[in-house]
């Protein structure tokens, strides 16, 4: 339906970044002395591996990996290669593969490569920020296809009418996917591969979580499906799989000639992932996997204890499918999410993020990240009961 799609143009969004937002209300009740229980930022607090850690410290102790890489190592392509065929069974060529300083930058920019003033891109409402806000720096304009509760919060393709498919130059997809933890399967990709091709569509797939399933099915790559390659590119990061956030390593892989534009590109304003980066990467992608299921198992227990708890005193919070988050609509007698977040810090400490802040449709839900121990998400399951804020009656504005 045609008035299902809302269109935003460069300069129309100029919020702070909303997890500043927190930050600043979360200093501020620290100040006062309040314990805080911080569900806002999706940052692990496991562990990455000793080998891990071992491999970039090695490196960082010679001097002649100081100096500009300009492009990915034999090593780590090698490394990427043997990974995707692996776990995703895809074969990759050298020139499929291009590292980029986390999947954020990456997509940040590649519009820069495909995109610009006049040209459409269509990304999700609710989505990551990002995905909108990275193109729209190229001057582009956002058109936001729906995503529904009702639907699985999965992309309906009725939903983009055949002129603006048409009209379009780019989409953004992303499955398991940030804010709604929804997940997609073999038909969804296969269905969006020939949807791009009908419409003549490259597909930007954001495929940062598919070690985090958190429930019985697998994780897929975008590109394992037959044809992918042949209209778009997938970013696929270690930071959640391998608990290596601050490292920023993140690869956009697949089209190439997509990945010849974006490197042309990124050669103007980059000189390469830092030497010790790429060791750390390459350890990661060699090495054990056991950290995979520990990260999967360890998500999952903390999910039980926040979701199973919230049922438990009267909030139906759905169990999340993938992700490291929860995705949860705010308690029926509340009209605004922000304010229900903020009332939500001041009486119990415990900070998740507006839904509205991932796009209009977000409005009524909020989003928690799992970085907390259980025995945290319990405690904060009984301050939540203790407020009161779940009941009829509360105070509300």
């Amino acid at each position: 339906m045609k008035d299902s799609m809302q269109f935003i143009k460069a300069g129309e969004i100029a919020e702070s970044n909303i997890f500043n937002q927190l930050d600043e209300k979360r200093h501020q009740l620290l100040a006062s002395g309040k314990d805080v229980i911080n569900l806002s930022i999706g940052t692990p607090d496991f562990e990455p591996d000793r080998h891990v850690m071992e491999a970039v410290s090695r490196a960082a102790l010679d001097p002649q990996q100081y100096r500009y890489s300009l492009t990915e190592t034999r090593d780590l392509l090698d490394a990427v290669q043997n990974w995707y065929k692996r776990r995703y069974d895809v074969t990759l060529a050298d020139n499929e593969i291009m590292a980029v300083c986390g999947s954020q930058e990456g997509i940040a920019h590649i519009g820069f490569a495909i995109a610009g003033e006049g040209d459409l891109v269509l990304a999700p409402d609710p989505g990551y920020p990002i995905f909108s806000f990275g193109p729209m720096l190229t001057g582009a304009t956002i058109g936001l296809y729906p995503l529904r509760e009702e639907n699985g919060w999965q992309l309906d393709f009725a939903d983009i009418p055949d002129d603006v498919a048409d009209r379009a130059k780019a989409m953004i997809v992303s499955y398991p996917n940030n804010p709604t933890t929804a997940v997609a399967d073999v038909s969804f990709y296969e269905a969006l591969v020939a949807f791009a091709k009908q419409h003549d569509i490259l597909i930007i797939h954001d495929n940062a979580y598919s070690d985090l399933m958190l429930c019985e099915k697998q994780g897929i790559s975008f590109l394992s499906i037959p044809g992918a390659k042949e209209v778009g590119i997938e970013f696929n990061s270690l930071s959640k799989t391998y608990n290596l956030t601050g490292m920023r390593v993140s690869f956009a892989l697949g089209n190439r000639e997509m990945l010849a534009k974006f490197r042309a590109f990124r050669s103007q304003i980059d000189y390469g992932m830092f030497y010790p980066v790429q060791a750390g990467a390459v350890a990661a992608l060699n090495g054990s996997q056991d950290i995979v299921q520990r990260n999967r198992e360890g998500y999952m227990a903390r999910r039980d204890a926040l979701c199973g708890g919230l049922r438990r005193i009267g909030w139906d919070v759905p169990d999340a499918e993938g992700t490291m988050f929860v995705w949860a609509k705010i308690p029926p007698h509340f009209s605004s999410t922000v304010d229900f977040v903020m009332q939500l810090m001041e009486k119990t400490g415990v900070i998740c993020v507006p839904g509205d802040s991932f796009g209009a449709r977000g409005q009524g839900y909020v989003r928690f990240a799992l970085v907390v121990p259980p025995e945290r998400m319990e405690e904060a399951v009984r301050r939540i009961e203790e407020s009161k804020l779940l009941r009829e009656g509360s105070v509300c504005r």
